[in-house]
């Protein structure tokens, strides 16, 4: 019989106690701040701009709304989004590792993105904003590193407003059994050796490369969107399906 309480969770290919996980996380992400950009540069061959760019292009944002990138991290969406909302919107960037939060804001300051932009530490599981709050919600690539993912997007579901939408991009399961070999011996191989040559840590890279086998496929997220009350939820796969972007909306 199953507690209801999970007591372990999955961190990378690992099986951890459940409380430990955003500790663990978190350290992760302390680890590798600083060579963030540098590492998402070299590690999809700047392939990730194009899929946030198209991230964007399917939010609906527009001048005025109010915009939440959750795991906002350095900021690439967000620095986009707050010259769509204009003067009058704003975006919050979100994101539970105070690290990352640090790099985005004086990344977005030295870029001149100020007045609409607003930086939140916050769990994804327990967002600290009042019921439909926002016009459009984003996770790149955070989602799998949440302990509780249906948790977590109930959450977002409650403080987006109706009408709203959610954006999910993140890295899931490849179309192709070629693709998902060559994919695998990239990412457990070189991956690793990337991280300790450009940030002297190869363990956090492996958790991440760990972390997106663990994540649930195209179908089962879309299915856990579905079942917190997400409406007319679909997904792209992008890049032969290394990454999809779910979308779904609140009515």
């Amino acid at each position: 019989m199953q507690d209801d309480q999970k007591k372990t969770t999955d961190f990378g290919f690992k099986e951890i106690p459940t409380d430990e996980k955003v500790k663990a996380v978190a350290q992760v992400f302390h680890s590798v701040a600083a060579k963030y950009d540098i590492m998402n540069d070299l590690m999809s061959g700047g392939i990730h701009r194009l899929w946030k760019r198209h991230t964007i292009s399917q939010s609906g944002v527009r001048a005025g709304h109010c915009v939440l990138d959750i795991a906002g991290g350095t900021g690439d969406l967000t620095l986009k989004f707050s010259r769509l909302v204009g003067t009058q919107g704003q975006v919050i960037l979100a994101d539970i590792n105070d690290s990352m939060l640090k790099v985005g804001r004086d990344k977005l300051a030295n870029q001149g993105v100020v007045g609409n932009v607003k930086f939140v530490q916050a769990n994804a599981e327990a967002l600290p904003f009042p019921d439909d709050t926002f016009d459009c919600i984003t996770i790149a690539f955070g989602l799998r590193n949440v302990t509780d993912k249906s948790k977590a997007l109930a959450s977002m579901y409650r403080v987006l407003k109706p009408g709203g939408r959610l954006l999910v991009l993140e890295f899931s399961k490849p179309e192709s059994e070629l693709l998902s070999q060559v994919y695998d011996q990239y990412s457990f191989r070189l991956l690793p050796a990337m991280g300790k040559l450009i940030a002297n840590d190869a363990d956090s890279y492996r958790y991440l490369a760990e972390s997106i086998r663990m994540h649930p496929d195209q179908e089962t997220l879309k299915s856990m969107m579905d079942d917190v009350g997400f409406e007319r939820t679909s997904y792209q796969n992008l890049t032969g399906g290394i990454v999809a972007l779910h979308k779904g909306f609140k009515f």
